[in-house]
């Protein structure tokens, strides 16, 4: 098939790849100034006689999906054109390629990084539930790395991650549930319930990532087989080795997880995404996987924040951000993280230990885990000094945001920052009353 200049209103620059109903290329749209990635569906195969009906729902479904998808861990869909001449659909460029390079066993990840991608594909898969979308084809292919990198050992800490091809997503919306379709997906990642065709919810995907969890670990498969059927047979009647057989370093806390990710019966699967990804990092912190002190995973950065009070209105999208554009660290006592009457362009947040407030060497209060501390000069309004010390008094674990992140973050991001101020602000005002009334 010869690569054509254009499709559509976008320059076509290279091929990406190619597969059975698809060609993928490189692609430019002028209006937003974007590299995109252009899907576009081979003309035989909407008109095939046995399965072309299929396929023309699979493409409705992405096409369907326009927008509505805005994750920081979702391919986006721009556009998607269908009609009998060309039909296309227009995504997010994303350069990393997908996670199959990295399912071999000569070329596994670290395992804190698989936890940090399978951590990030449950928030986005569940943020995917909450609007009624269940994906059903959670394999390595469909999980792509936001940069390149050329071996394991290459991928830094912390790498991003999308999800993408919802072509085989069930939809629904309101009291209208899209018609299952059969036979869609990769068998040897489905469900029990996917195989025998039965009505599906998150747990089907649920069970498809803990497989991919299990190949990123150990590099194979959980079921080999010599025909589908026979895969099929194991999927549903049989279990797997435990992925210590292939990898010993295996923490028992992640089998734990992955084991109960692929549990045959929907009563002992994980029920919900937050009971999986509450497990995935608490597993993590358990098994000590970091080697330094100072090094924080994002998924624990995530929970952590999901923890505090002060983010209980902030979506999952906005505390990703968050996460992004925040800086943590550890603290040794009597360090001075804030000094009287120098500017101030950032506030923190203390995760553990105790600081001490002082003005003029005197022990005004101690700040406790939980705590905001700082944010009044990112506040007043043309005045940008700190009014006393802020020194630790134990060791501490403080994440800082910067004024200049706050200013560049999202809409919806920096409102709530705003109302939780507000509530800080109410909160230490009642504080003082009760004190004041106590004398």
């Amino acid at each position: 098939m010869k690569q054509p200049e254009r499709i559509g209103k976008y320059e076509i620059h290279s091929k990406l790849g190619e597969g059975a109903t698809s060609m993928v290329y490189l692609g430019y749209d002028p209006f937003s100034s974007r590299d995109v990635a252009i899907k576009l569906i081979f003309p035989d195969v909407l008109r095939d006689k046995e399965r072309g009906q299929q396929y023309r729902r699979l493409l409705l479904t992405e096409a369907s999906l326009v927008g509505k998808l805005q994750h920081p861990h979702i391919v986006q869909i721009f556009d998607a054109v269908l009609d009998e001449e060309q039909s296309y659909i227009v995504m997010e460029y994303v350069p990393g390629g997908t996670l199959e390079p990295f399912c071999k066993p000569s070329d596994l990840l670290p395992i804190e990084r698989v936890v940090e991608i399978i951590f990030k594909c449950t928030r986005a898969l569940d943020y995917a539930y909450r609007a009624g979308i269940t994906h059903r084809d959670i394999k390595p292919a469909n999980i792509l790395l936001a940069e390149k990198y050329g071996s394991s050992s290459e991928i830094a800490s912390g790498g991003n991650i999308k999800i993408s091809d919802f072509g085989a997503a069930l939809i629904s919306s309101g009291e209208q549930t899209q018609t299952q379709v059969s036979g869609v997906g990769s068998p040897a990642y489905m469900s029990p319930q996917q195989l025998r065709d039965q009505p599906l919810t998150q747990q089907t995907d649920i069970y498809s990532l803990g497989v991919v969890m299990y190949q990123l670990l150990t590099g194979k498969i959980p079921f080999e087989a010599s025909s589908n059927y026979g895969m099929i047979y194991q999927i549903c009647n049989t279990e797997p080795p435990p992925p210590s057989m292939f990898r010993v370093d295996n923490p028992p806390g992640l089998e734990a997880v992955i084991k109960r990710a692929m549990q045959k019966e929907l009563a002992t699967r994980y029920q919900t995404w937050e009971e999986f990804s509450h497990d995935l990092a608490q597993s993590f912190r358990n098994t000590q996987l970091t080697t330094e002190n100072a090094s924080f995973p994002d998924s624990e950065k995530f929970e952590a924040l999901r923890a505090l009070s002060f983010f209980a209105e902030f979506s999952d999208v906005e505390l990703w951000e968050v996460v992004r554009f925040s800086r943590w660290s550890e603290i040794t006592p009597r360090t001075v993280i804030m000094k009287d009457g120098e500017p101030g362009d950032f506030f923190a947040f203390l995760l553990e230990g105790e600081l001490s407030v002082e003005k003029n060497k005197r022990h005004l209060v101690t700040l406790h885990a939980g705590e905001c501390f700082g944010e009044m000069a990112i506040i007043q309004k043309g005045r940008h000094e700190r009014g006393a010390d802020v020194v630790a008094t134990t060791t501490a674990r403080v994440v800082t945001i910067p004024s200049q992140a706050l200013q560049h973050s999202s809409n919806a991001c920096r409102m709530h920052f705003y109302q939780s101020f507000l509530d800080v602000i109410v909160g230490r005002l009642a504080d003082a009353n009760r004190r004041l009334a106590s004398l």
